[in-house]
This record gives C-alpha cells, sequence and structure tokens, in this order.
C-alpha cells in the first residue's frame, strides 16, 4: 500500500509525532493507536497519544494505556499527526461543541503533517496522506502492516495492542469481516510471551457488575419488528445512574439484541449528554452502515453508529427502527 510507504517516510523524518483516536475508542482504536505509539517509541521517536474520551478500564493492561491525554491537553508542537481508526476529522471530537473543535484546530495548526490509518468505507480521505483499506479487517491490521514496513520486530507489548485491536473488531475473528491476514498476523503474536487466553477473558467473558445490570435494563426494553428480523432496545439516563455504569459498561450491550435467532438487524439507543448515541449491528449479508449515515454517523457494514441530538431515547429508537425496518425490506427484495 504506498499511502502506509508515505506514512513511513514521513515517521522516518520526523520526531515528534502524535497520534489521535476516535471518540469513545473502542478496542481496535485503542488497540491499534498505543501499537503505533510502542513501535514508534521503540524508534526512538517522542510521540504522545490523544482522545477526547477515556478508553475502558479494562485495557488498562496495554502499553502506554496511562500516558494517553486528553486532545484538549495538546499544547506542544509536532512534526506529524496519525489519526487513526477514525473515519474522519470530526470523530475525533464533537464538531458540534466549539470548544472541542477549537482545541482539535489549534492541535492541528501545531502540527507539520496530517495523515491518517484508517478502514472505514465511509471516510471522505481528506487528509494529507490516506492509508484507508475498507477491506481490512481492523484498523489494527494496517499498524502491523506499517511495522513491518518500518522494521520494527513484534514484542509482547505490540503484541497485545494488536491483538486486542483485531480480535475486538472482528468479534473474536467470528465475523465476516475475518480476513487470511488476521491469522498471519495471529501467527506471529502467538510467537511472542503474550497470554491470549487471559486476554480473551478480559475482553470477551468478563462483565462488571454495572454491564451486567445494563444487559437487564436494556433487555426489559427488547421490541421486535419486521417479522421480528429487526430488534431495538434502549438505555436512558436514569439506569446509567441507577447501576453506577460508564460508557464502556454499554459498549457490547447492542449484541444481546442482534444475537437472537432469527434476527438481521438491531439498535441500542443510548441516552448521555451529547444526545443519544445510536449503536447499529446486523449479521451479514444485511448492512446497516446506510442507515447510520441517515442520521449524522457512519461506521461498518455490520456494525455503525451515530449521535442524535436534543430527544430522548425512545424517540430516537422508534426513528431508528423505522429505518431499519425500510432498509430491510429493500435489502429483502434486492
Amino acid at each position: 500500500m504506498r499511502e502506509l510507504e508515505r506514512i513511513a517516510e514521513l515517521i522516518r523524518s520526523s520526531e515528534r509525532i502524535c497520534i489521535a483516536a476516535h471518540l469513545n475508542p473502542d478496542g481496535d482504536c485503542i488497540g491499534s493507536s498505543l501499537a503505533l505509539s510502542r513501535i514508534l517509541r521503540l524508534m526512538g521517536k517522542n510521540v504522545h497519544v490523544y482522545d477526547r474520551d477515556p478508553a475502558p478500564s479494562y485495557m488498562d493492561y496495554m502499553d502506554g494505556f496511562y500516558a494517553i491525554r486528553r486532545v484538549s491537553e495538546g499544547a506542544e508542537k509536532y512534526d506529524l499527526f496519525i489519526a487513526v481508526d477514525c473515519s474522519g476529522l470530526d470523530r475525533i471530537v464533537n464538531f458540534r461543541d466549539e470548544a472541542q473543535k477549537a482545541a482539535l484546530d489549534a492541535l492541528l495548526a501545531r502540527c507539520g503533517h496530517i495523515v491518517q490509518i484508517d478502514h472505514h468505507g465511509t471516510n471522505p480521505r481528506g487528509l494529507e496522506v490516506n492509508a484507508v483499506d475498507e477491506d481490512a479487517s481492523a484498523a489494527g491490521l494496517l499498524i502491523w502492516r506499517l511495522m513491518k514496513i518500518l522494521g520494527v520486530p513484534m514484542d509482547r507489548e505490540i503484541a497485545e495492542c494488536l491483538y486486542t485491536a483485531v480480535a475486538t473488531d472482528t468479534g473474536n475473528f467470528s465475523q465476516d469481516n475475518v480476513r487470511p491476514e488476521c491469522f498471519d498476523m495471529m501467527s506471529e503474536i502467538a510467537r511472542t510471551p503474550v497470554q491470549l487466553s487471559r486476554l480473551c477473558r478480559i475482553l470477551f467473558a468478563q462483565r462488571s457488575h454495572a454491564q451486567v445490570g445494563l444487559i437487564t435494563s436494556a433487555l426489559q426494553t427488547l421490541c421486535y419488528r419486521e417479522h421480528d428480523t429487526v430488534t431495538g432496545m434502549m438505555l436512558t439516563e436514569d439506569d446509567m445512574a441507577k447501576h453506577g455504569a460508564m460508557a464502556e459498561d454499554a459498549d457490547t450491550v447492542v449484541n444481546f439484541g442482534r444475537d437472537i435467532r432469527g434476527v438481521h438487524m438491531t439498535v441500542l439507543a443510548r441516552e448521555t449528554e451529547e444526545g443519544v448515541k445510536m449503536s447499529f449491528r446486523s449479521i451479514a449479508p444485511w448492512r446497516i452502515d446506510e442507515v447510520a449515515k441517515q442520521f449524522g454517523g457512519g461506521g461498518h457494514a455490520q456494525a455503525a453508529g451515530c449521535t442524535i441530538p436534543g430527544v430522548r431515547a425512545g424517540e430516537a429508537l422508534e426513528a431508528a427502527l423505522d429505518a431499519l425496518c425500510e432498509a430491510h425490506r429493500q435489502q429483502e427484495g434486492a
């Protein structure tokens, strides 16, 4: 991929580099960002990772986790800015918030080159260098390719980050976006001292008390549409408060609506301070990315999202269900 070669050239000629993650960073985003940070630090680079929102606390086993900065804290100059797993700059901060946008603009103004590494099909590819491969299973695979180009060997710390990135974006290698390259990378990871069984349990088996409470509350709102092929659930601010939950506790709740036999599409509507966060999921070949796009969001064919401001969860859920049902009918007739 020529764009990755160009980014490698910029990395080699840069001393100070910053990496930016997207809003509400997931495993692929934070794992890719921290893997890249580790790779660059092994090359002797001065590196900082920025995000707006804290990464899920249960991922704190990754190297560099506690050194992540908030975007608003970016007061230094950098030779190179790398956006990772972001479908656009508007995924780094909330562009509707003038203070957040100003903080990002100030950070970008202090960077010599601005590039990105991503795998979202909705990415507008508007930066100086756009290493975007929508066929890649996860951004983590692009970081692995870049690591090869840079000639940095895999170590345990990089392995933990890259496993987190690719495993979380493929449902632990169980989804239709899995490609042979995933297992090429895993073969190399398995040769390091990384404890894969431990990481797998942390990422896919363990649940906090708060998350169990949210699952209970969400399932009480479960509704079916379109001959039981479309489902929806919601979580209110009261639900979050009742269970003492944080955003990370709601991360995988949506999957309970998708994993019911016969269901093709689902949505979880969760109230936040910025509006109702919509998480869409589907099983292949059913696509929900265009539905998320209707509401100003985006993502992948089977996993996408958006935030709808100025409404409550129930109203947003009904609008999303109507859109999903229409999309289901269109795809069924195609």
